[in-house]
């Protein structure tokens, strides 16, 4: 038997090489995070959002599906803003609506002259099946609007049958609707449909995700996204994140094609912030997830 008979089936039963949940607080949203930004995790969830950090980011996200050993994931990204940080006019961006920590002040509007770039390490799965990336993200914004793109090396691994390498391109965009209170954000992942293998000509997933993020006030934000494999159903998620106080977060998350609900809190320590998740699924029970990110220099 060739890697290339075993590649079809080891990824159903493994993350199917898709772009996957980045952090914690995207997983208790029901990873409707495609209109979400500021924040290191963007780099996995559309690298448009990378452009609105404003500080030197780094995090760690770590999932366990289903009590499993052989379904865990490990993340490392960093975030490096280029350029001083600049101060558009007052109703430029919607400041806090997608980042950790909610801030209407129009001081807030800033993000870095020359965009920000991003480095991630994720690993998937055991020693039977794994699955390895290595990515680089760029992002830019201009005026209201965000743009970005990424390039990842993928490696698929099967014990006893070697592995393949393949390379990845993604882009994201992202737009303020009104600014402050609506924004939309949509991301092509593989938009080269790359082959995984020659055996049933598979190829790693293109995935289109499309979604808006709705701020009714400062301390709500209303999550709805659309995501389509070009060769599944589409699935529609939704989430709802609570702010009582800056420091702290409540998160619900829902996801039709899996049928999977999630929940979730978040948690500010001066330059840290802690996100963890939990998510249910009936068929194959609960996944979990926790995500710390830390950034340097002043906000």
């Amino acid at each position: 038997m060739t890697l290339a008979a075993v590649l079809p089936v080891a990824s159903v039963q493994a993350q199917g090489n898709g772009p996957g949940v980045r952090g914690a607080r995207a997983a208790a949203l029901g990873n409707a995070s495609v209109a979400l930004a500021g924040e290191v995790w963007s780099m996995g969830n559309n690298v448009a959002g990378l452009a609105e950090i404003r500080q030197p980011s780094v995090g760690f996200y770590a999932e366990n599906r289903y009590f499993s050993a052989a379904l865990n994931v490990g993340a490392l990204t960093v975030a490096l803003p280029l350029g001083r940080t600049t101060t558009p006019d007052a109703g430029g961006v919607m400041p806090g609506a997608e980042g950790a920590a909610p801030v209407l002040s129009p001081a807030a509007t800033t993000w870095a002259r020359n965009g920000v770039v991003a480095f991630e390490a994720q690993r998937f799965g055991g020693q039977l099946y794994n699955e390895t990336r290595l990515g680089a993200g760029y992002a830019y914004r201009f005026g209201q609007i965000s743009l970005g793109a990424r390039a990842d090396i993928l490696q698929v691994s099967i014990e006893g049958l070697g592995s393949r390498r393949v390379v990845l391109g993604t882009l994201g965009g992202q737009i303020e609707i009104v600014p402050r209170r609506l924004s939309f954000g949509a991301s092509l992942y593989n938009l080269s449909q790359t082959k995984l293998a020659s055996y049933q000509d598979e190829r790693v997933p293109t995935i289109l995700k499309a979604g808006l993020a709705y701020r009714p006030s400062s301390q709500v934000i209303l999550l709805a996204e659309t995501e389509k494999d070009v060769e599944r159903d589409a699935n529609f998620k939704f989430g709802l994140e609570y702010r009582p106080v800056p420091v702290l977060a409540a998160r619900l998350g829902l996801a039709s094609l899996t049928e999977q609900a999630s929940a979730g809190i978040g948690v500010l320590a001066g330059a840290f912030e802690i996100d963890y998740a939990a998510a249910f699924q009936q068929a194959l029970g609960f996944s979990q997830h926790l995500s710390v990110s830390k950034s340097w220099g002043k906000n």
